[in-house]
């Protein structure tokens, strides 16, 4: 059977170029099809891949816990989800925040706007003292140097950068001025979060020694997996509360007060834990349009990031699909083509067919060798679509 295969085989070449110019134009159907298809399918996936990669790195994984809440419904909004001043966060919650299970990183940070001068220029931006873990979870691209926490190390975006020290410039190694301490460069990144790419970042420590400030301003969390983000946020606020309520209790038994915050009773939460969703419907948003949007959104916590992947994996897989079976009518387009052709060429080749099976040929002999025919030109046409 295989010798017969390989002589139907060497058959149809011969016969497939006796008719050049009928054979090319059939199989670039074949041609067409074939390198629709894979273009588009490939169109669909690069397109979801794009969106996945665009809200992997808008943290579908991170949750934002910041200092300070307001009464919802209540007289006072004076501290806006974090937004204000509030002395609510310590490194001891951030410690017990690291005990949740689904935990990965977790990065407590102090932060606040001042003057940073390099040798000949200077910039006022914002300045944030944060733990290690925070170039972790949010994947920094670094561009020279690393983040060590160094007492007097600081990293930047790319944008400080280029503020202090110009475009094109490696600032690692620069020496920079912050208030009236001096910090050497330990390196720059580049990140897609415009807030970021303009901060200066020093060690945690450093940045509560020149703030004064024993506290924290926010703790940002991020989950092994990204489908945790709403039950990890919902442990961390179960624990925060009866971390918090336990010290209000404490306080009021020594007559201290504790962290009670002026407008807000002592059994209101004094934080706001907030996915990435929330976050950044509030990010931009003045402390009262931000308390405003809060208030009146209560299941926005609800909304996050990942839920929307989902929701847009899913209409991405949809329209991979859809773009796939587009291509595919080229290809049976193609196919059609292959057939008509095979067609005319059975009616112009009957007397070939007859002396075949003159000499002793079978009728499936015969079909054999059309088919082998029509095989041969899908084969060619494919391996060109595909290169």
């Amino acid at each position: 059977m295989v010798p017969f295969l390989l002589v139907s085989a060497q058959i149809a070449v011969r016969a497939l170029g006796r008719n050049r110019l009928r054979t090319g134009l059939t199989m670039l159907g074949v041609v067409i099809g074939v390198a629709a298809v894979i273009a588009m399918v490939a169109l669909g996936t690069g397109a979801r891949g794009s969106v996945e990669t665009s809200l992997k790195s808008a943290g579908t994984n991170i949750i934002q816990v910041s200092a300070g809440n307001f009464t919802r419904g209540g007289e006072s909004m004076n501290i806006a989800s974090g937004l204000g001043a509030a002395s609510t966060l310590t490194p001891e919650d951030a410690g017990a925040i690291r005990q949740i299970a689904g935990v990965q990183h977790v990065a407590g940070g102090v932060r606040n706007r001042a003057f940073v001068k390099s040798s000949h220029r200077q910039f006022f931006t914002q300045i944030r003292g944060v733990d290690l873990a925070l170039a972790e979870i949010h994947d920094w691209e670094w561009l020279g140097g690393r983040f060590e926490g160094g007492a007097n190390q600081a990293v930047m975006g790319r944008a400080a950068s280029r503020e202090l020290f110009g475009e094109g410039f490696d600032p690692v190694g620069e020496r920079i001025t912050i208030g009236n301490r001096e910090f050497v460069v330990g390196g720059y990144f580049r990140t897609n979060d415009t807030d970021m790419d303009e901060t200066v970042f020093v060690a945690l420590a450093a940045g509560q020694s020149m703030l004064n400030v024993p506290h924290l301003h926010t703790i940002t969390v991020a989950v092994e997996q990204a489908g945790d983000a709403s039950r990890v946020a919902e442990a961390i606020t179960v624990l925060l509360r009866e971390r918090h309520q336990r010290g209000h209790q404490a306080a009021r038994a020594t007559g201290l007060g504790g962290n009670q915050l002026p407008g807000i009773m002592a059994s209101a939460d004094d934080f706001t834990v907030k996915t990435q969703a929330a976050a950044n419907v509030t990010k931009g948003l003045y402390t009262s349009v931000a308390a405003f949007a809060l208030a009146n959104m209560p299941k926005l916590d609800e909304v996050t990031l990942q839920e929307m992947s989902s929701t847009l994996s899913r209409a991405g897989s949809t329209m991979t699909a859809l773009l796939g079976s587009i291509a595919a009518i080229s290809l049976i387009v193609g196919g059609i083509g292959i057939m008509n052709i095979m067609l005319v060429s059975v009616t112009e080749r009957t007397k070939e067919i007859g002396i075949r099976l003159a000499v002793g040929a079978r009728r499936r002999d015969v079909l054999v060798q059309f088919l082998v025919e029509a095989m041969v030109m899908s084969l060619i046409g494919g391996a060109i679509g595909v290169a």
